[in-house]
């Protein structure tokens, strides 16, 4: 029996297994994802762009792994990847994170997106990203794929 369901990490930075390990999945056995930190840990939400807010996660005990994700240079790079994308979303009338959603929907192979949400008014701003997938035209997603600069590399089968 194939499998049938895989739930994987996917979001804008997190790219190559979802797109390049599974991707002759999709097709062949009907594969279906379920994917999780579509918001890379909060980070595609843009909350973190001029530095992180008192009442955030980041600044918790136990969550010091999460810094590091953020303060080491591939998180600085991610980081002004993102206020790229807030650039973007705000031309686009949308906020950071329901653009990142939306791109995440916006894959045909995405089944399911796993949210995360500490306050009600996040889950609603989540739902809204499903009105924002209309707005990723071929010319918005070249201009994402241009300031993520990360499309993984599939590999070469014989």
């Amino acid at each position: 029996i194939p499998p049938t369901m895989e739930q994987p990490q996917y979001n804008m930075f997190h790219r190559y297994r979802f797109e390049v390990e599974y991707g002759r999945l999709y097709d062949a056995v009907g594969l279906g994802t379920t994917i999780w930190s579509p918001l890379a840990s909060g980070m595609l939400t843009g909350k973190y762009n001029d530095g992180a807010p008192d009442d955030s996660r980041i600044n918790l005990k136990g969550y010091e792994w999460l810094r590091e994700m953020f303060e080491n240079e591939e998180g600085q790079l991610r980081l002004a990847k993102t206020r790229q994308l807030t650039q973007l979303a705000e031309e686009l009338g949308t906020s950071t994170a329901r653009l990142a959603l939306a791109w995440c929907l916006k894959n045909p192979n995405v089944s399911t997106v796993i949210t995360g949400a500490s306050r009600p008014e996040q889950v609603v701003d989540n739902m809204q990203a499903l009105d924002v997938v209309e707005l990723l035209t071929d010319d918005v997603m070249a201009q994402i794929e241009t300031i993520l600069d990360n499309s993984p590399e599939p590999i070469p089968f014989q």
